[in-house]
């Protein structure tokens, strides 16, 4: 299986099942900076990245806004000084999808590593 920083994200319908507890547990290692967290009900994906000042984290935000909407897949980005936190979510199923840890390993890569 390619490691998930070289997938790309597939269609996701609103009828499309989340990712099943094994495949999560399966995959959660390639991304281990990663936490799953729980708001309103929904599983989230987030990481909070570190950097030395305001500009290094807004172009890191840029970055991950590029990504994403290549992908088409878009993620709650909050800049603040000093540090950028990015959450993935599949908005259409209320919860994660594989695509979700494609962009959360693609995301890492961006930052690199």
């Amino acid at each position: 299986m390619d490691s998930l920083n070289q997938q790309s994200c597939e269609a996701c319908r609103a009828d499309a099942p989340q990712i099943s507890d094994q495949d999560l547990a399966a995959l959660l290692p390639q991304i281990p900076d990663w936490s799953t967290i729980v708001v309103d009900g929904v599983m989230q994906l987030q990481r909070e990245f570190g950097f030395p000042d305001f500009a290094q984290a807004m172009a890191f935000s840029n970055r991950v806004g590029d990504l994403a909407e290549a992908e088409g897949h878009h993620p709650a980005i909050l800049t603040e000084w000093g540090r950028v936190t990015v959450t993935w979510w599949s908005h259409k199923i209320r919860g994660l999808h594989k695509n979700d840890l494609i962009m959360a390993a693609r995301t890492d890569s961006v930052h690199g590593g």
